[in-house]
């Protein structure tokens, strides 16, 4: 005799946590939204880590690396302050400071107080560092061709974006105006 399959909690509790306690009801997502979800969630994985073996096989760089880099080389004067940079490439100062502190000693940037703040300091992208993130981007465009781009038609591209925007000003409003 077949057993009865169990019926889900009618409660506010997650399904999968039979000791949730919330008192709200929980808004769960369709079938449509979870698969979006899923997708969602596989290329924020996959993604950095595809374009972080590219930069690294091809210039030597870590994609975390590449990122400040390029963010610093598209600042006015090739110059960002080390609590922006923070912000923009979404690590922590401490977490910031080892990867600057790598950069600095390649030669690709130079740390300088800012005259402005004493109590900042600014990240400043040297010759050697701007070279550097001319000759990666090509490798890094064409990777991100390759596991993104090429594989939209023109109408999903821009879905792509459409979608993707309203999300990153939720997740980062300041962000945005840097891209």
């Amino acid at each position: 005799m077949e057993k009865p399959s169990p019926q889900l909690p009618q409660s506010s509790a997650h399904p999968h946590d039979a000791h949730a306690h919330n008192s709200t009801e929980a808004r769960w997502l369709s079938a449509d939204e979870q698969a979006a979800w899923l997708s969602l969630w596989t290329t924020t994985v996959w993604l950095p880590t595809r374009l972080d073996q590219q930069m690294r096989r091809d210039a030597g760089l870590s994609l975390v690396e590449y990122h400040s880099l390029s963010q610093i080389d598209m600042s006015p004067e090739r110059t960002l302050r080390l609590s922006e940079l923070a912000s923009v490439t979404n690590m922590s100062l401490s977490h910031l400071s080892r990867v600057v502190t790598r950069l600095e000693k390649a030669g690709l940037l130079r740390r300088e107080p800012d005259p402005s703040d004493g109590r900042s300091t600014l990240a400043i992208l040297t010759d050697a560092g701007h070279d550097r993130v001319v000759a990666a981007a090509p490798g890094h465009v064409e990777a991100v061709r390759t596991y993104v781009f090429d594989r939209l038609d023109a109408k999903q591209k821009d879905a792509l974006g459409d979608a993707l925007g309203p999300i990153a000003e939720a997740l980062h409003p300041a962000r945005i105006a840097r891209l």
